[in-house]
């Protein structure tokens, strides 16, 4: 099961408020002071060990912040809520970016309530707003700047084809792409060089800047040689499929594959699950033979599923003990380093494995801290050890989270991923990193040309993140439209998490 960080924090020592008249200002005002007293503090013990790590002094306040953060939120605040609200005042729900000033200026007014003068005073309207300045200033650095109607970057995915048409790219940069994401497992140098020259060719000719982002493809195990029994063309609930390490056996009575990342098969044991194609089919490991493991299917379309070959394989009950750098990963990173804004890096799960990163591009960069990274979250460990992926990255250069939400809803629970991206979004708006909101953002819209319900509505909550990120499909150009106006309507009534209380008209 998935123990998310600020579940973790939750499980720790509390405030007891069960003996206390919360109703009472004054009682109010000294338990707040006192919940002052433990962030600080323990802020300070969560920031220390990070210092030396942090070389940016941009980062330095975005960092103590974080600490500020993750120390409060240890804490149970609904009982303190609660009580705070029948006197007008903050009920300390938005308070991401800007801890101590919120604190700040909850005390102080209770102090005057009380007529007190508490040790906390009112904070400035300047100090009160940093976070959100520095908010604004990392997200230009990683994501660059965005027309002033919208704040919102809009990123998309580049098909082949637009390494050999430079309408399409031109097309999507007029109708409002910020930045254009290259994914590395696919095609190959010729043609990402091709693309990245179509993209600058139309940064000119449209006036519109656009950042590459050079997504690494990372140790994603997939299915490689697929082979069905009986000219069988879908496999079902029930069934068997044996997935080996080489070649599979010609006469076998039950679906076979191979895996392209063989040693993953010697860390599997009986009872863990995988799933395959995005979670399409899923199953579950029964027994461990001489070729492999025998997998039984536990989830498949009522019709079957087709087996095809390179879908992709998670097991998210099993510690792959994989590197997040490939060989191919370190071959593609000479290309990257030379042409891409921001470098994407697949199944990151530790600050080691960004210091891994930054010292490959150290190795191949004069200044590798001018590049930026993007970290994909798709692991419950890279959920657990964010806070750590932030300070490592952050502290060093400029820095980006994005919530995969496809493998991260495969490894954490379908039922858990709203829950777990929130978790996201807050701990990145503490440390004032940018957030890109990931996997099928309109995806029917994509691809058939027509948008669901829910994805609109799914499109319209991804205002809370800095960048939304649209995949290929032969109608990404009328998506970004569409998401374009979506965006920049939804800001006029909500800025991250902050009520926008614009005079309305629907009535």
């Amino acid at each position: 099961m998935v123990v998310s960080t600020l579940e973790q924090d939750q499980q720790e020592d509390t405030l007891d408020y069960s003996t206390l008249d919360l109703s009472n200002p004054c009682v109010l005002l000294e338990t707040l002071q006192t919940l002052r007293q433990i962030v600080v503090q323990d802020g300070q013990d969560i920031f220390y060990p990070w210092c030396s790590r942090v070389q940016r002094q941009a980062f330095l306040s975005s960092g103590l912040n974080l600490a500020h953060y993750m120390a409060l939120r240890r804490h149970d605040l609904r009982p303190l809520q609660a009580a705070l609200m029948p006197w007008g005042l903050s009920s300390l729900g938005r308070l991401e970016a800007r801890v101590m000033p919120s604190l700040d200026a909850v005390i102080a007014t209770l102090g005057a309530i009380c007529q007190v003068s508490p040790a906390a005073s009112r904070p400035a309207i300047q100090e009160f707003l940093e976070g959100d300045r520095l908010l604004h200033q990392q997200t230009e650095a990683v994501l660059g700047q965005t027309a002033a109607e919208r704040q919102v970057r809009i990123m998309v995915t580049l098909p082949t084809e637009a390494a050999s048409d430079d309408n399409f790219v031109r097309d999507l940069l007029q109708r409002g792409t910020n930045c254009v994401r290259i994914n590395c497992a696919h095609d190959n140098a010729d043609l990402w060089k091709a693309m990245i020259g179509n993209v600058r060719r139309a940064e000119t000719e449209s006036g519109h800047a656009c950042k590459v982002l050079m997504d690494l493809a990372g140790p994603k195990p997939r299915l490689g040689q697929v082979v069905a029994p009986d000219h069988k063309h879908r496999i079902l609930q029930g069934e068997c499929l044996v997935l080996t390490r080489d070649a599979p056996i010609m006469d076998a009575t039950c679906f076979q594959a191979t895996c392209t990342l063989s040693q993953v098969i010697d860390r599997l044991q009986v009872g863990e699950t995988v799933w395959i194609d995005d979670g399409r089919i899923g199953a579950i490991v029964e027994s461990l033979t001489d070729q492999g493991v025998l997998l039984r299917i536990t989830h498949a379309s009522l019709k079957g599923s087709k087996l095809l070959p390179e879908k992709g394989l998670n097991f998210p009950d099993t510690d792959l003990q994989l590197s997040p750098l490939t060989d191919k990963d370190r071959q593609d990173l000479d290309f990257v380093a030379a042409h891409a804004d921001i470098v994407g890096y697949s199944f990151v799960q530790t600050a080691d494995d960004i210091k891994l990163l930054q010292q490959e591009l150290a190795a191949r960069m004069p200044q590798p801290r001018e590049i930026a990274i993007m970290a994909k979250i798709e692991t419950p460990q890279a959920v657990s050890n964010l806070p750590e992926l932030i300070v490592q990255a952050a502290g060093q250069q400029p820095f980006a989270v994005m919530i995969a939400r496809g493998d991260l809803a495969i490894a954490i629970g379908y039922q858990r991923l709203a829950e777990i991206q929130e978790e996201i979004l807050w701990l990145c708006e503490a440390a004032h990193i940018p957030v890109i909101w990931a996997t099928q953002v309109l995806e029917n819209l994509v691809k058939k040309g027509i948008p669901s319900r829910a994805e609109m509505t799914d499109a319209a909550m991804a205002e809370r993140a800095e960048c939304v990120m649209l995949n290929k499909g032969p109608f990404v150009a009328e998506a970004v439209t569409i998401l374009d106006d979506v965006l920049t309507r939804m800001q006029e009534h909500q800025l991250k998490k902050t009520p926008q209380l614009r005079a309305l008209h629907s009535w």
